[in-house]
């Protein structure tokens, strides 16, 4: 949404808009111009957006559907839409390439548009997260015609697309509360690979390639992180400094001695998956390269909040058990030796009773567990359903569970902490400035 505000404001309209709570992105939003709103009350919508023949009011499924300004605004004669029709109207008329997924979309997107950008072809990009490189999650050039997108699964936003190079990672069971079962959501992501324009192109992960019937009509590759049988992958590779360093295959050619700054499988395999994106849009080697050895990330994806000797500090997005698991396992391979302390806040009830098996067996990798109440989004409580129902299922001993009020004190009365992750979709971000300050104070 706020890669949406900035767009807008950069066209010269008035953009304002509500938000739950104040954060980093609202504040920068204001910065350069636009209106953000904490409450939801009549008053608090700007003069200028009453008039309904002079405002346009987007939204996203996030907002509560009684909410008291998108329920003014459906009431009046405004146009409403969603922020999945308004993407699609942005590209519509240009070349798309558009990024699907379970997990991985905002890393692969993103390095995607880097690599892109590097290879002189200019692409546009509306990401779920903040890039390191472009310092934003939205990335404009005068009358591009190449625009990268981040296909958002939930409530089937991103059938709204009709991409050149579609591109979809994982297919893992989320969201149930709008596809029922994984059947449902299996073929919603058939039906977007579909959706591609004929003669386009469809990356598919080699993992899930059975999982998608592609009717025809279009170019299909597979990527992996080293199976051999796929069309892309990787192979001889050593992880050092906290780098990747590989051989690319491709059908567009083999690179050796690919150095990647980021660490551990998933990363690498992110890494695989954007340069399909850019061989197959006419980027050449030399520019890959170029785009990996200075990319910087996505913030809140596997980001280093404090990096030493003697204390490490990841905060990361991860909120779906196969995510959790990945980044243990990353953080597993770069300290191997040190203890892994993890803080992680449930995102939805739904998520929460649905996966809370699965979410126990991925939070046992770490040695110790502290576990925040469940962040609520756009929903009600459901009864029986708490952070409790994880806690017990856990096979590490080390585990506590606690409000959100509580965890400041709780890290200042740790008495060693080595390396600590905090993850979750919610707003555990904005503890990481407050937990950073007092590790670096304890030190």
């Amino acid at each position: 949404m706020s890669a949406l505000a900035r767009y807008f404001s950069e066209l010269g309209y008035f953009v304002a808009g509500y938000d739950r709570t104040p954060s980093d992105i609202t504040e920068s939003l204001m910065h350069i111009g636009i209106e953000v709103c904490y409450d939801e009350e009549l008053k608090s919508i700007p003069e200028i957006c009453n008039d309904k023949y002079r405002c346009r009011v987007v939204y996203t499924p996030a907002v509560p559907e009684k909410h008291k300004q998108l329920e003014y605004f459906r009431n009046n004669g405004f146009e409403v839409m969603k922020r999945s029709d308004m993407l699609a109207e942005i590209a519509a008329g240009k070349k798309c390439v558009a990024v699907a997924g379970t997990h991985g979309k905002t890393s692969i997107s993103t390095l995607a548009a880097w690599i892109l950008n590097q290879g002189k072809l200019n692409a546009g990009a509306f990401l779920g997260g903040i890039s390191g490189n472009f310092q934003s999650n939205l990335v404009l050039h005068n009358n591009s015609e190449l625009v990268v997108m981040e296909a958002d699964e939930y409530d089937r936003s991103f059938l709204k697309l009709f991409p050149d190079i579609a591109l979809i990672s994982y297919i893992d069971a989320d969201h149930l509360d709008i596809y029922g079962n994984a059947d449902n959501m299996e073929n919603a992501y058939t039906q977007f690979a579909n959706q591609t324009k004929l003669n386009g192109i469809v990356i598919i992960k080699f993992d899930i390639r059975d999982k998608l019937i592609i009717n025809g009509g279009q170019r299909c590759f597979t990527y992996s992180f080293n199976d051999s049988r796929a069309d892309f992958y990787a192979s001889n590779i050593t992880i050092s400094k906290n780098q990747g360093h590989f051989e690319l295959h491709s059908p567009f050619g083999n690179f050796n001695d690919i150095t990647f700054p980021y660490a551990g499988k998933h990363h690498i395999e992110n890494a695989v998956a954007s340069a399909a994106i850019a061989l197959c849009a006419g980027v050449n080697e030399s520019h890959i390269r170029s785009a990996f050895s200075s990319f910087k990330g996505v913030k809140r994806r596997f980001e280093f909040i404090i990096n030493s000797e003697s204390l490490v500090y990841i905060d990361d997005y991860a909120h779906h058990p196969r995510e959790i698991e990945a980044t243990i396992d990353a953080a597993r391979l770069l300290f191997p030796d040190r203890k892994i302390t993890g803080i992680f806040q449930p995102h939805l009830f739904t998520r929460t009773r649905d996966f809370a098996d699965e979410f126990a067996s991925s939070l046992s990798k770490l040695d110790r567990l502290i576990l925040l109440d469940i962040y609520p989004a756009r929903e009600l409580p459901i009864d029986g359903i708490s952070s409790d129902i994880i806690i017990s299922k856990l096979s590490i001993d080390d585990k506590i569970c606690c409000s959100k009020n509580e965890l400041l004190e709780i890290i200042k009365s740790e008495s060693k902490i080595e390396v600590l992750i905090t993850m979750g979709a919610g707003d555990i971000d904005r503890f990481v400035e407050p937990i950073r300050n007092i590790l670096l104070n304890e030190k």
